[in-house]
C-alpha cells in the first residue's frame, strides 16, 4: 500500500486517457451483466415452473386458441387432477409506452392451479365474486400509482374496446382479470388460448402428452402439450438462440476493451522508459517494478468494473424495467456479478502483464540512453 500514491500519481500523469479507459472497461462491464442478465431471467422463469403442471397449445402457433370443449376432454385424461384455462388480451395502457403482460383467466380454477400466487385472501374473495374485477401485480402498483379498488381502462387492441376493471392486488407483475368479462363482449371470438392441467404423477407427463396430442391430431385444431417448464422456454426460443447470441456479443465487447485497456498500458509504459531506468537505479527491483504497472492496471480495470455493474444493478431498479415488461422479474444476480468481478480480474492480468514485464526487463543503460 505504500506504493499506491505513487501508482495514482501514474495514472495522473495523462488524466483524460486513464478517464477514458476506465470508462470502456465500465460500459464492457455494464454490457456484459446486461446481456448476461437477459439470459439468467429467461431461464429463472422457466426453472420456477411445477412439474406437476402441464400445458396444452394449439400446434400450429401458440397465438392460435383452442375450442372450449376440449376442457372436458382433457379432464378425462388419466393422471389429470384439473383443467383451467386462460386468453392473451394484449391492450395497453395510456401511452402504451410501458408494456406488460395481460391473462383473462378462469379465476376459480386459475387461482386453485396456482396457490403459490401470493394474494390476500379478502382480496382473492372479492377478485372472485366481481366478475369485472382485475389483480395486479405489486410492479405495477409501483409504475403506475394504481391502488386496490381503482377502475382503469385498458385499450383492447386484439379485442378492441376499452375495458376498465376494478383492481385487486397480488405480488407478481401481471394483469388478470375473468376470462367471462371477455366472453361476453366477444362470444363468437373468445376461446382459450390455451389450457394448463395439474397431473398427479410428474413422471407420467410424457404418457399424457401422447394421448392428448393423439386424442386431437385430425381434430380441427390439433395440440401440442408439454410440462410447464417447456412452456416456458418456448418463449426464449421465439427469439432464437439468446444464450450464444447474448454470450457472444458479450464476450466480444469484453475482448474489444481488452485491446484498448492494453494498448493504453502499452503506450503508458513506452512513455515512462526513462522514468523506469531511474527507479531501478534508486533500488526498485524488476519485481516492484513489475508488481507497481500490474497495480495500475488492475486500479483502472477494477474500478471500471465496479462503475459498470453498479450500472447494470441499479439503473434496472431506477428505470422501473424488470417489473413487468417483456422481462419481468429482470435483475443482475449474484453470480453475474461474480462473473463480472472475473473478467475485471482477467482484463487486469490481459493487459498489464506484457507491458509489465517489458518495464521488467528494461535494461537500465538502454533505457537510460533515451533521457533527453
Amino acid at each position: 500500500m505504500k506504493f499506491l500514491p505513487l501508482v495514482l500519481a501514474n495514472l495522473k500523469r495523462h488524466k483524460l486517457r486513464t478517464v477514458l479507459t476506465t470508462l470502456s472497461v465500465a460500459l464492457a462491464l455494464f454490457l456484459f451483466a446486461s446481456l448476461r442478465s437477459v439470459v439468467t431471467t429467461l431461464t429463472a422463469g422457466s426453472e420456477v415452473s411445477s412439474a406437476s403442471r402441464m400445458i396444452v397449445q394449439n400446434s400450429t402457433a401458440f397465438v392460435i386458441p383452442l375450442p372450449m370443449s376440449y376442457a372436458a376432454r382433457l379432464a378425462s385424461v388419466p393422471h389429470v387432477e384439473s383443467v383451467t384455462w386462460a386468453n392473451w388480451f394484449g391492450g395497453k395502457y395510456g401511452d402504451g409506452k410501458k408494456f406488460f403482460a395481460q391473462f383473462a383467466i378462469d379465476p376459480a380454477t386459475y387461482l386453485k392451479m396456482y396457490p403459490e400466487l401470493a394474494i390476500a385472501e379478502d382480496q382473492k374473495e372479492a377478485f372472485l365474486k366481481e366478475r369485472s374485477a382485475a389483480i395486479i401485480g405489486e410492479g405495477l402498483v409501483r409504475s403506475f400509482g394504481w391502488k386496490v379498488g381503482d377502475n382503469v381502462t385498458i385499450q383492447g387492441t386484439i379485442f378492441p374496446g376499452d375495458w376498465t376493471p376494478t383492481l385487486k392486488e397480488y405480488g407478481d407483475d401481471s394483469f388478470m382479470f375473468h376470462y367471462d368479462y371477455l366472453y361476453e363482449k366477444y362470444p363468437d371470438r373468445v376461446t382459450p388460448g390455451w389450457f394448463i392441467m395439474k397431473i398427479d404423477d410428474p413422471t407420467a407427463a410424457p404418457a399424457v402428452a401422447r394421448t392428448i396430442d393423439d386424442q386431437f391430431r385430425n381434430s380441427n385444431a390439433p395440440t401440442k402439450t408439454g410440462t410447464e417448464k417447456a412452456f416456458a422456454s418456448g418463449f426464449a426460443s421465439m427469439w432464437g438462440n439468446v444464450k450464444v447470441l447474448m454470450g457472444t456479443i458479450g464476450m466480444a465487447v469484453v475482448f474489444a476493451i481488452l485491446l484498448v485497456t492494453a494498448n493504453a498500458m502499452m503506450m503508458n509504459q513506452r512513455e515512462r522508459t526513462s522514468e523506469v531506468a531511474v527507479m531501478k537505479t534508486v533500488g526498485f527491483s524488476d519485481r516492484k517494478v513489475f508488481t507497481l504497472i500490474i497495480i495500475e492496471a488492475a486500479v483502472i480495470s477494477l474500478t471500471g468494473a465496479a462503475l459498470g455493474l453498479g450500472a447494470a444493478v441499479i439503473l434496472p431498479i431506477a428505470t422501473g424495467f424488470g417489473q413487468g415488461g417483456f422481462l419481468p422479474g429482470f435483475h443482475v444476480t449474484v453470480g453475474t456479478m461474480l462473473v463480472g468481478v472475473g473478467v475485471a480480474l482477467l482484463l487486469t492480468i490481459a493487459s498489464g502483464v506484457f507491458p509489465a514485464w517489458q518495464a521488467a526487463k528494461l535494461p537500465v543503460v538502454q533505457a537510460l540512453r533515451r533521457v533527453e
